[in-house]
């Protein structure tokens, strides 16, 4: 089954999207799946552990993050889509918003496109129309170097909801089928602590109704700051738990560098739950 129908599944179980980044400056694994044995590794261990999609990201987008070159992104992402077919039967997703590095990542058979611009870079939408692919549209407030800054909304639930409806209707305009929309609200992509609350207390409110809803807050800032102001080693359990909340909130795909606790975590809910997650 493609990634497109599982989703449109009435009784589909939650999926798992492991976090691949293929860069030197992500916040929490910059640099450790550099080489190709790294990545086979990393690979065959998400996949063994329960991820059922692969995200792969070339650029960082973490609060801070400078832009690199098509060139760049391009040389990391492309061998490693192409080691994630090889080594494993997952579902594959790039993490780009430059309309270069989907078409030649859809060319070499992604099944979703993931970007933080929702589909807002020149040519995107066109492009995005002649595939089946998936495509995740994310909100954020400003860019990744100031993002953090000082964001600030007057409604922050009506405006990550409107934006989602305004590309929605964007993309079908453009002959994207909805069927094949998933929804991010965006946790920490020009969001202070509390609207990062106030998102995920009222997580299908912040979206449209009838799309999969995309949540990603592993090891983030938010998970930090409510626990005390912790490192990034120490956020694993946290990001679970906060992944557990989102699926038990509505949430379709997790998007979560603890693969196996995470797996773990969501089968034991499932087992010791009275209703499904």
């Amino acid at each position: 089954m493609n990634l497109v129908d599982y989703l449109q599944g009435d009784k589909t179980e939650p999926l798992i999207m492991g976090i691949l980044n293929v860069t030197p400056d992500s916040f929490s694994d910059g640099g450790r799946y550099t080489r190709q044995d790294q990545l086979i590794r990393r690979i065959e261990a998400m996949a063994e552990q329960g991820a059922h999609i692969i995200d792969i990201g070339g650029e960082s987008t973490r609060p801070g993050a400078l832009a690199v070159s098509l060139a760049e992104e391009e040389n990391r992402v492309l061998p490693a889509i192409e080691l994630v077919k090889q080594y494993s039967d997952c579902w594959v997703s790039i993490d780009t918003y430059k309309t270069e590095v989907m078409r030649a990542s859809l060319a070499l058979g992604v099944d979703m496109v993931n970007d933080v611009n929702a589909l807002q870079a020149e040519g995107a939408l066109e492009l995005l129309a002649k595939t089946d692919a998936a495509v995740c549209l994310m909100h954020k407030q400003g860019q990744p170097l100031d993002m953090q800054d000082k964001p600030v909304y007057n409604d922050v639930l009506t405006q990550v909801h409107d934006f989602l409806k305004a590309r929605i209707e964007v993309c079908e305009r453009a002959g994207i089928n909805k069927k094949r929309l998933v929804l991010d609200p965006g946790f920490g992509f020009g969001k202070s602590l509390e609207h990062n609350q106030t998102l995920f207390q009222h997580l299908t409110e912040s979206t449209p109704q009838g799309y999969p809803i995309l949540v990603g807050v592993s090891r983030k800032t938010m998970i930090a700051e409510l626990l005390g102001g912790i490192p990034v080693e120490q956020r694993m359990l946290g990001s679970v738990v906060a992944a557990l909340l989102s699926v038990q909130r509505g949430a379709k795909i997790v998007r979560v560098h603890d693969v196996l606790e995470t797996a773990q975590a969501l089968s034991l809910a499932k087992a010791l739950s009275s209703n499904e997650l």
